[in-house]
């Protein structure tokens, strides 16, 4: 019964994973979340490389497992994966929970949540501010997340759209897959191409040399790296591609050029290289080869030179967002909600903005500009706010996805009370679409 954290009753115990729980751990996900062959063997990879204990940010133990221990079967599983995301610029803790599953036999007892306290408790101790989750629509709200900034998006292609070379043209531009030597460049490039997101993760070079050197090159959440290099094999930038197909597509998931390189003339290249890729990834997995695919969020350099090639457009999910102590993170903010100010019509502003989110609520309180004072209210101080925001929808302009007048729109009962805090919660909060390049 060592390491047991809690019994959980009826032989049920809760516990942290071990190094000999790894196949458990492969079958159990595999069980659990595979949709397919491809699917499935890229799921068995995840899980092995992230119980390996190999990967700079996870650790064995950073599983959480429900036993039975009648015949020591595992029925319900998650894990955190911690890193650091920026905010403007300005870093702050993450905790991201995955691969959350429980036998069907075994579910509506509570599981998931017990397991949930476990992993929010272990995120606040490693100071994580947020926390973060992909997954299906619904189910996570009830554990206190908002889906509340983009995930994923993009443009997709088909054959007619890969523009050809003419019969006298050179290949301007080719890629070669990255090596070790080519880290700091690639980390150079990711750091250009996260200045058009507000929303960043941030990756260190021990993360980049465990994708490209570490990782298993099935698992599913890894990404290929490869450097783009012009005639004179001098690189100007890189891609990232998803070793497993996205069923009849082949998509490209990152991608930077040099400052001063034309996306005009390199993109038809990488284009064309994407589409031959696709084709031999389709033969490897035995899959259909119909389209290419920019999955770069919903907004990038390369949609503008050669959207017209690509008209289908995939609209972003969202990444779930828990915020357990908005105070807490709207202070480790701060910097860069000041920039915003300092650089519009409310400069220098002095004042107090009160905010309503019916079972609790937020004042914020400025001098010359700088936010001097964020504490969270109780719901007997919540007379005079500024604007009201029911449940966890201010997330939605706290991380940019929607603008105040949307959030507005589609939530019946949020309202803004005066002028003043309406062009302090545009200039503070604007909407601006991020691309996270989470560590998984």
């Amino acid at each position: 019964m060592n390491g047991i954290i809690k019994e959980l009753g009826d032989g049920l115990i809760l516990r942290r994973s071990r190094a000999e729980d790894a196949e458990a751990l492969v079958a159990f996900n595999h069980k659990i979340h595979a949709e397919g062959e491809w699917d499935g063997k890229g799921l068995d990879a995840w899980t092995r490389d992230l119980i390996s204990g190999k990967q700079p940010n996870f650790g064995v133990a950073d599983f959480t497992i429900v036993e039975d221990t009648k015949d020591h079967k595992l029925v319900s599983s998650m894990n955190l994966i911690s890193q650091i995301w920026a905010y403007e610029g300005v870093p702050f803790g993450v905790g991201r929970p995955e691969l959350v599953g429980t036998l069907p036999e075994y579910r509506r007892r509570g599981l998931v949540r017990e397991q949930f306290d476990l992993v929010h408790q272990w995120s606040a101790e490693r100071g994580e501010l947020v926390q973060v989750i992909t997954g299906i629509p619904y189910y996570y709200r009830q554990f206190d997340y908002e889906l509340a900034l983009n995930l994923g998006g993009g443009r997709m292609g088909y054959a007619p759209g890969v523009t050809a070379l003419k019969d006298d043209e050179e290949e301007p531009y080719h890629l070669r897959a990255a090596l070790e030597t080519d880290l700091a460049l690639i980390a150079e490039l990711y750091e250009l191409g996260c200045k058009r997101s507000p929303i960043a993760a941030k990756w260190d070079m021990a993360l980049w040399r465990h994708e490209l050197l570490g990782k298993d090159r099935h698992n599913i959440n890894m990404r290929l790296l490869y450097i783009i290099e012009d005639n004179r094999n001098e690189p100007v930038g890189f891609v990232a591609v998803p070793p497993i197909k996205w069923g009849n597509s082949t998509v490209i998931t990152a991608y930077e050029l040099k400052a001063g390189v034309s996306w005009v003339k390199v993109t038809p290249s990488v284009v064309r290289w994407l589409w031959q890729f696709g084709e031999e990834q389709a033969k490897e997995q035995d899959q259909k080869h119909e389209r290419f695919g920019l999955s770069l969020g919903e907004e990038h350099p390369a949609y503008r030179v050669y959207g017209e090639h690509m008209p289908h457009k995939r609209k972003p999910y969202a990444w779930y967002m828990r915020v357990p102590d908005l105070a807490k993170f709207i202070l480790k903010i701060a910097p860069a909600l000041e920039v915003r100010l300092e650089q519009s019509l409310l400069n220098e502003y002095d004042g107090t903005l009160k905010l309503n989110f019916f079972r609790s609520g937020l004042r914020m309180t400025f001098e010359s500009g700088k936010i001097i004072g964020v504490e969270n209210l109780g719901t007997d101080t919540l007379k005079d706010c500024g604007a009201e925001f029911p449940g966890l929808s201010f997330l939605q302009i706290l991380f940019g996805r929607r603008s105040l007048d949307e959030v507005c729109y589609y939530v019946a009962d949020c309202s803004v009370r005066n002028d003043e805090a309406r062009v302090l919660l545009e200039i503070l909060f604007p909407r601006k679409p991020s691309n996270v390049w989470g560590i998984s």
